[in-house]
């Protein structure tokens, strides 16, 4: 017993060395990635290029998931997350050398955006499945909701520094930091060891080839229906907030500066903050199932306070709570998968569970900026078709098309979630698969070099 607290111990430390480490990475692409999206806006003022942006990030890590997937359970999984911070620090300082030079353009920041997310597609698989061998299973949800924290205070904290430094310092200081932060990342990464998980009957019977392991993770999940729903059910609202996300920045520089944009985006940050501390120190309900359901219908009428009126007040609050929600849902439904799949197939079930999630994500984010400028942006604007009817509670302005459409997602998002409680199979999913990781932690116990 002992030595089986010991090597929890252990793991445990190299969990938390590994996620300071990515808590820097993040923190670097969250300042990066505010910067650039500024810079393609106020150069272009172009929605579409600013949606373009997202979309690069977002299409690779679908189309490539099944492939980082089946490298993660083949490689050492410390091997996997190594490669893919190298590879996204080199993409990030080629950005910075452009931009020193003079050469960089949006068609530039869009391509090495989609280089940088192909990378970054080896890291997440990679890590959801090495935190299922170093934390206990009863602590999953609170390792789920520090990883979420990480984001969380990137989101809080970065946004506010680089809309007020973005002026003064330039574009190419803030890429730079990102490409830094990798390099902390990768120096922890050399400094810890992984465990390697225990071949499942499942694994053995998998492990042929790497197309075999790109289709495993797809037949895994189908033959269980509650996973399935619950894959579907999350595919539904990434759709929904496809729709939604590239058009708040658009709907911030509409009609307020960058710093308005940057204060208002740490005030959204600050609810993913508050969300991963309660979700950390809470691990959500008993069935996490319900904890997922419950705060994902609060999200959505969240996304409806937030388009709703030219208020920095009611954005700031439509934001928080949507933030605050998010860390809830994500890690919920994290640690049903992490304590569902077992962990030697862990990679390949869940880069296919991410692929099948995010696929309608940039299909949404493509035809958000369409649907803005054409349909919803004359709409509201003065003397549009709507602006007499929902003007005197929307406001009127081609601001108010966006603000509408990022209601009627919100709306969707209730509705769904509603239909999804309503699925016995989703309800029901943590008693009909049993657990597939032992409650006292019993795996190889992990080196920690120092």
């Amino acid at each position: 017993m002992a030595m089986e607290t010991t090597g929890m111990q252990r793991g445990t430390k190299t969990f938390l060395a590994i996620w300071a480490g990515q808590f820097a990475s993040v923190f670097g692409s969250a300042l990066s990635s505010f910067a650039l999206g500024v810079w393609i806006y106020t150069s272009t003022h172009s929605v579409e290029l600013f949606a373009g942006q997202m979309l690069a990030f977002a299409v690779p890590q679908v189309i490539l998931s099944p492939l980082a997937g089946a490298l993660a359970d083949r490689w050492d999984r410390r091997i996997a997350m190594l490669v893919g911070d190298a590879g996204a620090g080199l993409t990030m300082l080629t950005i910075a050398v452009l931009f020193a030079s003079g050469n960089l353009d949006p068609g530039h920041v869009i391509l090495l955006t989609a280089c940088m997310s192909a990378f970054n597609s080896l890291i997440w698989p990679a890590y959801s499945a090495a935190t299922t061998l170093l934390v206990p299973k009863q602590h999953l949800g609170r390792a789920s909701g520090m990883v979420q924290m990480a984001e969380g205070a990137s989101q809080l904290a970065a946004p506010a520094l680089a809309g007020v430094l973005y002026a003064r310092t330039g574009l190419g200081n803030f890429v730079l930091l990102d490409a830094a932060s990798y390099a902390i990342s990768i120096v922890v990464l050399l400094i810890v060891r992984f465990p390697r998980p225990a071949v499942s009957a499942e694994g053995r019977g998998a492990r042929a080839s790497i197309l075999s392991d790109m289709k495993f993770g797809w037949t895994y999940i189908t033959a269980r229906v509650g996973l399935l729903g619950l894959l579907l059910y999350f595919a539904a609202s990434n759709l929904l907030f496809g729709f939604a996300q590239p058009l708040f920045g658009p709907m911030i520089l509409d009609t307020w500066d960058e710093q308005v944009f940057g204060y208002l985006s740490s005030i959204i940050g600050l609810g993913m903050l508050a969300g991963t501390v309660v979700m950390s120190a809470w691990g959500g309900t008993r069935r996490r199932v319900y904890s997922l359901l419950g705060a994902g219908a609060i999200g959505g009428l969240f996304i409806m306070i937030l388009g709703l009126r030219p208020s920095i007040p009611l954005i700031a609050l439509g934001g928080f709570g949507i933030m605050f929600t998010m860390p809830i849902v994500t890690a919920s439904s994290q640690a049903i998968w992490q304590t569902r799949v077992e962990p030697d197939i862990q990679g390949r079930v869940f880069s296919v569970r991410r692929m099948i999630a995010w696929s309608a994500g940039p299909a949404a984010m493509a035809l958000a900026a369409p649907l803005a400028e054409r349909i919803f942006k004359p709409l509201m604007a003065e003397g549009g078709a709507l602006a007499s009817t929902l003007g005197p509670v929307m406001g009127v302005g081609p601001a108010r098309g966006i603000g509408l459409m990022i209601v009627l997602v919100g709306l969707l998002e209730v509705v769904l979630t509603i239909v999804a409680a309503a699925i016995p199979q989703i309800r029901s999913v943590e008693q009909e698969i049993p657990d597939a990781v032992p409650s006292t932690g019993r795996f190889p116990s992990p080196s920690f070099d120092v």
